[in-house]
C-alpha cells in the first residue's frame, strides 16, 4: 500500500518551514482507496513570494487547523504505507521535523517519483512534476496546491507501476542498503558508486554542468554522503541542486586542502562560505620589559606591534613560539606560552637556562632573544614537504621557495631527489594565497617530520 503526499509550506528551510497544505493518496497499485486533504495554519507569517507561488495567503489558513490537529489522520492514512512524492525527502523530512516538533515521530519507507522516473523511463531533459507530466500527457490542474500535484504524482506513479522491470527497480529502490532514498533526486545512483574512498576533494555539479560546491574528504564518498544525510536548510538546497559529482584524487589531507583552496578560489561556488569570510591574523612580537628582558610575544595583528611574523591562528603562533623555545634555549615565560607563573613549567619544554629563575643574566638571555628575531626576519627558507602519493608508487610533495608557498605535485618514487631543483619539474604551480600559507604554515608546525631535507647544512 502507498501514501502519495504533496505539501505546500512557508518556504523557509527544512527546520523553519510550517507546512500550510497537505494532500495524501492512499493507493493500492492500481486505484485509489481514500484521500485526506487539508488546509494547514502554520501559526507564522506566508512570505508574499509563496502566496503569488500557491495563492495560498494567511487569511486563507486563519481559520484552519493547525498541523498538532490533524496529525491522528495523518498518522491513520499512512499507516502500514510507503511514503511517495516527488522529490521526496523535501515532503517527508518537512513533515517528520514537524511531527518531532509537537511530540510526535513520523518514520515510513520512502520511494521518490523523480528517482524512479530517471530509472524507468531515462532521457528525459527535465524531471520536475510540471515537465514531465506534460511530456507524458498527464493532467496536471492546480499547479503548486497540494491535491493537484498529489493527484497528477498518483497518475505518474501508475505509469512507473505499469513500466517493464518496474517491480526489480522499487524492490531495489526500497531495500534498506540501497541509499536511494538518500541520494539527491537528480543524482543518478552509478555517479554515486563510481566515487573513491580515497583523500581528495569532489565537485557539485548542477543541472548546467555548472559546479556549485567543491569540498575535500579523506573518504571522498563517505564525506559526499554524509551532506545526503545533513537536514541543513544549505545542504538540503544544494543537494536538491546537483545532479553530478566528480572528483580528484590527492593522496593525502594536506594536498586536498590546498586543491580545494585553490578550486575555491578559481571557481567561486555559490554554496562555498567559508574561504569567502576575512581569516583573522595573528602577528608574533618582541617588547623589553621594566627589568630590561625582551619578551616574544603574540597578539591579534592590530594589536601586534611591528610583527616579526604573521600567523593565522593562536595555536600557529604557540607551536612556532615553542619551536624558538625549543632551538634557541628561549624562556616558555618570557614567550607568553605560561601566563602568571614565577618560573616556567612548560609540559613539553625543560631546556629554558634559568631567566625566570634568575639564574641566567637579561644580557645573555636577550642576546639569544635577538638571535630567534633574526632568524624570524631572515627566515625565508627553501623547503619540500613530502606526504603520501595517489597511489604506492609515488609521493606528493610541496614546494616553498623564500619562504613563499610555489605549489604541489607528485613524483615517482624511483626518482632521487637532491635538491630543489629535481622538484620543480614536477611542480603545479599554484598562487600564494593566505589560504594557502596557512595550511602550509600550520602542516609544517604540526607535522616538522615530513620536511624533506634536500640541503643538509640549512637549518629548517
Amino acid at each position: 500500500m502507498y501514501c502519495i503526499v504533496d505539501i505546500e509550506t512557508t518556504g523557509n528551510g527544512i527546520k523553519g518551514n510550517k507546512i500550510t497544505e497537505i494532500s495524501i493518496f492512499k493507493f493500492d497499485g492500481d486505484q485509489i482507496i481514500d484521500e485526506f486533504t487539508s488546509l494547514v495554519n502554520p501559526e507564522c507569517e506566508i512570505p508574499y513570494f509563496i502566496t503569488g507561488l500557491t495563492g495560498i495567503d494567511n487569511h486563507l489558513v486563519r481559520n484552519a487547523p493547525t498541523l498538532e490537529a490533524i496529525a491522528p489522520q495523518i498518522e491513520a492514512i499512512t499507516s502500514e504505507c510507503i511514503f511517495v512524492a516527488h522529490s521526496v525527502n523535501f515532503d517527508y523530512n518537512v513533515i517528520k521535523h514537524e511531527f518531532k516538533n509537537i511530540g510526535r515521530d513520523f518514520i515510513r519507507k520512502k520511494l521518490c517519483t523523480v528517482r524512479l522516473s530517471r530509472k524507468l523511463i531515462p532521457g528525459y531533459h527535465s524531471y520536475s512534476l510540471g515537465k514531465l507530466c506534460s511530456a507524458l500527457d498527464i493532467p496536471l490542474k492546480d499547479r503548486h496546491r497540494a491535491r493537484g500535484d498529489a493527484h497528477a504524482t498518483v497518475l505518474l506513479f501508475r505509469k512507473l507501476i505499469g513500466l517493464d522491470g518496474s517491480e526489480a527497480v522499487f524492490k531495489t529502490f526500497l531495500n534498506a542498503r540501497s541509499q536511494e532514498a538518500t541520494l539527491p533526486p537528480g543524482l543518478a545512483r552509478e555517479v554515486y558508486n563510481n566515487l573513491p574512498q580515497e583523500a581528495g576533494i569532489y565537485y557539485f555539479k548542477n543541472s548546467k554542468g555548472e559546479i556549485i560546491y567543491v569540498g575535500k574528504a579523506i573518504n571522498i564518498k563517505k564525506r559526499v554522503l554524509s551532506h545526503f544525510y545533513d537536514k541543513s536548510t544549505k545542504e538540503v538546497r544544494m543537494c536538491n541542486e546537483t545532479t553530478d559529482v566528480d572528483f580528484e584524487i590527492s593522496g593525502s589531507e594536506i594536498v586536498a586542502l590546498l586543491m580545494e583552496s585553490a578550486a575555491i578560489k578559481s571557481l567561486y561556488p555559490p554554496y562555498n562560505r567559508a574561504q569567502k569570510r576575512r581569516i583573522q591574523q595573528y602577528g608574533i612580537f618582541s617588547y623589553e620589559d621594566r627589568n630590561g628582558i625582551l619578551h616574544l610575544a603574540f597578539n591579534k595583528l592590530k594589536l601586534a606591534p611591528q610583527p616579526l611574523l604573521i600567523l593565522n591562528s593562536t595555536t600557529d603562533c604557540r607551536l612556532y613560539l615553542e619551536q624558538l623555545c625549543e632551538e634557541f634555549q628561549l624562556c616558555a615565560k618570557y614567550c607568553h606560552l605560561q601566563e602568571n607563573v614565577s618560573s616556567c613549567s612548560h609540559y613539553r619544554l625543560n631546556n629554558c637556562e634559568g631567566i625566570c629563575r634568575d639564574e641566567e643574566s637579561p644580557e645573555d638571555y636577550n642576546k639569544k632573544v635577538r638571535s630567534a628575531m633574526e632568524y624570524i626576519r631572515t627566515g625565508n627558507k627553501d623547503v619540500v614537504i613530502k606526504d603520501k602519493g595517489r597511489h604506492k608508487g609515488e609521493d606528493a610533495v610541496i614546494l616553498i621557495t623564500n619562504g613563499q608557498y610555489n605549489g604541489f605535485g607528485f613524483i615517482s618514487k624511483d626518482i632521487t631527489i637532491s635538491s630543489i631543483e629535481d622538484i620543480s619539474a614536477h611542480i603545479t604551480p599554484q598562487q600564494n594565497t593566505v589560504e594557502a600559507q596557512r595550511l602550509v604554515f600550520s602542516y609544517l608546525l604540526k607535522n616538522p617530520h615530513k620536511i624533506l631535507n634536500t640541503e643538509p647544512d640549512k637549518v629548517i
